[in-house]
């Protein structure tokens, strides 16, 4: 008998009992849903999140306090207490002679503060900046001015707002330059607002933030000083001369930092420098994790469709054993019993696979919708790994039916009641 033949046979048995065929396919359906759903969620957060590194700015470097093997001196480190980032150290790495594959660097004090309009608050991070931090991040006012030069020399009290700072404290006033806010009680004009640069979502909102002088911010908002007596900063971002000198300027970095900071030559390094590629790694290697570990829970559904699957052809077998009889003694070999009922199981897999599939899909854009700036990303390696899962699926769980059946005696099976 030809596996076209067996095809039709196996179809006439399922459309014999629709409902029954329906709920054995349940498990495969939700374990596929479940796994489709939570990759193309995983894929779209990589997507996202390389989308938001790409417009931090290009070939930055983040030089943060404290060694990322000693957590407890970094966070130390950036509140003030202890060994930190210095702007001796910002004004060494700016030093072309020593530095040569830096082209900008960027220094920047970050603290939350609350910021005040009248009877409006909201706590956001207060960044205080120099100049060269809009070029470094590509980040620039879209209307009014960022700060300059002048404002750091002066120790001003002005800032630049972030959008979503402005759509919460003036949600009636877009621009509202020459305005005044309130940042720790201390007032400040508003000069600037920034440009939206994306990111308000469950994950992160960039446009969370406000900009202030770094000098004022060291002085009169968030005063620090290291163990040395020098003004404190929290990170420095370097911009490299292009993407294919970054590893030299990570070195030069920590060749300056490490003479700088007097540190032996075994000795650890009492900061961390970062590449946007590590960044991005890092995070893409945590997602990655995040996702096949969701998916694996997820597909414990899956084994228990397989289950579901076996159990009913188990049922199948024995409901149909005159059928089975009949069939063998009007010359039907065992191989053609073994396949039909194999055809069965798998296309009971499949079909459930395929509702799954469009299960997932619908899960994953009702996902996107919900969540403003984001799109889960529905690829074909999960499409096809979920086909293949149900066929294997299927075609396990059907083994052992399918050879019950062929083994069946004909007149063992005739007999039957």
């Amino acid at each position: 008998m030809s596996v076209l033949e067996s095809v039709r046979l196996a179809w006439r048995a399922l459309m014999a009992n629709k409902l029954r065929a329906g709920l054995t396919m349940l498990g495969i359906i939700i374990g596929v849903g479940a796994v489709i759903t939570l990759m193309s969620v995983g894929d779209g957060v990589q997507v996202y999140i390389t989308d938001q590194f790409q417009d931090i700015g290009a070939n930055l470097l983040f030089v943060f306090p404290g060694s990322v093997q000693d957590p407890m001196s970094s966070g130390a480190a950036m509140m003030g207490v202890g060994d930190s980032l210095t702007m001796g150290d910002a004004e060494a790495l700016a030093d072309p002679l020593r530095v040569p594959d830096v082209v900008e660097v960027a220094p920047a004090l970050a603290q939350f503060g609350r910021v005040v309009v009248g009877r409006e608050e909201r706590f956001t991070q207060v960044n205080g900046v120099t100049p060269e931090l809009a070029g470094v991040r590509n980040w620039y006012p879209v209307v009014g001015e960022f700060i300059s030069a002048q404002d750091l020399e002066g120790r001003s009290r002005v800032v630049v707002l972030g959008q979503t700072v402005v759509e919460n404290l003036f949600p009636d006033n877009p621009y509202p330059l020459g305005e005044t806010v309130r940042i720790n009680n201390i007032a400040f004009r508003v000069i600037g607002v920034m440009e939206e640069k994306g990111g308000a979502t469950a994950f992160a909102d960039q446009d969370d933030i406000v900009f202030v002088p770094l000098t004022t911010a060291q002085t009169r908002l968030f005063p620090a000083r290291t163990l040395s007596g020098e003004r404190s900063v929290s990170v420095i971002l370097a911009q490299a001369v292009s993407d294919e000198r970054i590893g030299a300027a990570k070195e030069e970095i920590a060749t300056v930092l490490r003479e700088r900071h007097d540190i032996a030559f075994r000795d650890e390094d009492d900061f961390s420098i970062i590449s946007q590629a590590g960044l991005l790694g890092v995070f893409e290697q945590v997602m990655g994790v995040i996702t096949i570990f969701l998916s694996s829970i997820a597909a414990v559904s899956l084994v228990v469709g397989g289950i579901g699957i076996m159990n009913i052809m188990l049922v199948s077998v024995t409901e149909r054993t005159r059928e089975i009889g009949l069939r063998k003694a009007v010359g039907a070999r065992r191989r053609d019993i073994l396949w039909q009922f194999l055809i069965e199981a798998v296309m009971l897999a499949l079909a459930g696979g395929a509702v799954g599939i469009g299960l997932g899909a619908a899960g994953a854009e009702i996902i996107t919708r919900l969540i403003g700036e984001f799109r889960a990303a529905l690829s074909p390696n999960a499409v096809l790994l979920a086909t293949t899962v149900s066929a294997f699926v299927g075609l396990a769980s059907g083994i052992y039916p399918a050879w019950r059946a062929a083994r069946l005696n004909p007149i063992d099976a005739l007999r039957y009641e």
